[in-house]
């Protein structure tokens, strides 16, 4: 009798040994900057469990959300499932943005949002954040720290500033939230996905 529970607790331990790096989807809606500079993280951190899509066609939020909504749904058919799923956009001016939001809670979907741009996370590396600022500000302010950018990313430009941005976009996120107005311009919810993919253990 003793043998048999032994033999069913069995499956129990073996958890433990359960390989504790994440799978992570990502899904971008832009086709050069958002990737260029994941892709160049993710080889940096030497993690092969991330899994980075682009949206070829220009979409919005909501469309971005029903895609990664796909794209985990498959894997689990094929019994391939992702420990976390995020998408990457920008704010812009989406009216459809509070119902993706909505979406993606629903769908079990985090959201990397930046306000306004994802050139704002590119911009924390290099200085504390501008104050409001519209997209096109941001990225002039991007150009004097990188004078050659324009949406392309080679990631060595930014890999040793990486940890004062990440400071940075929590501090924004922190004040935002002080002042209920989670989101607010400017924000970037992209350090917390950077995070995920940096974690090993």
């Amino acid at each position: 009798m003793s043998n048999h529970r032994d033999r069913e607790r069995r499956p129990g331990r073996r958890k433990a040994f359960r390989d504790p790096i994440p799978v992570v989807l990502v899904v971008c809606e832009g086709e050069r900057t958002e990737p260029d500079y994941l892709k160049g993280y993710e080889r940096a951190c030497r993690n092969t469990r991330v899994s980075i899509k682009t949206e070829s066609k220009r979409t919005t939020p909501e469309g971005l959300v029903k895609k990664a909504v796909e794209l985990r749904d498959k894997a689990v058919a094929d019994e391939a499932a992702y420990d976390s799923v995020w998408c990457v956009f920008d704010v812009d001016d989406h009216p459809s943005l509070p119902r993706a939001k909505d979406q993606a809670h629903a769908g079990r979907i985090e959201l990397a949002i930046s306000n306004p741009c994802f050139e704002l996370w590119l911009l924390l590396h290099f200085q504390e954040h501008p104050g409001m600022q519209d997209r096109r500000r941001v990225k002039a302010m991007l150009r004097k720290h990188v004078p050659h950018y324009d949406k392309a990313v080679d990631y060595t430009t930014y890999a040793t500033s990486h940890p004062h941005a990440d400071k940075r976009a929590e501090r924004l996120d922190q004040a935002a939230e002080k002042a209920n107005e989670p989101g607010r311009n400017p924000s970037t919810g992209v350090y917390q996905l950077i995070r995920i993919i940096e974690k090993k253990s």
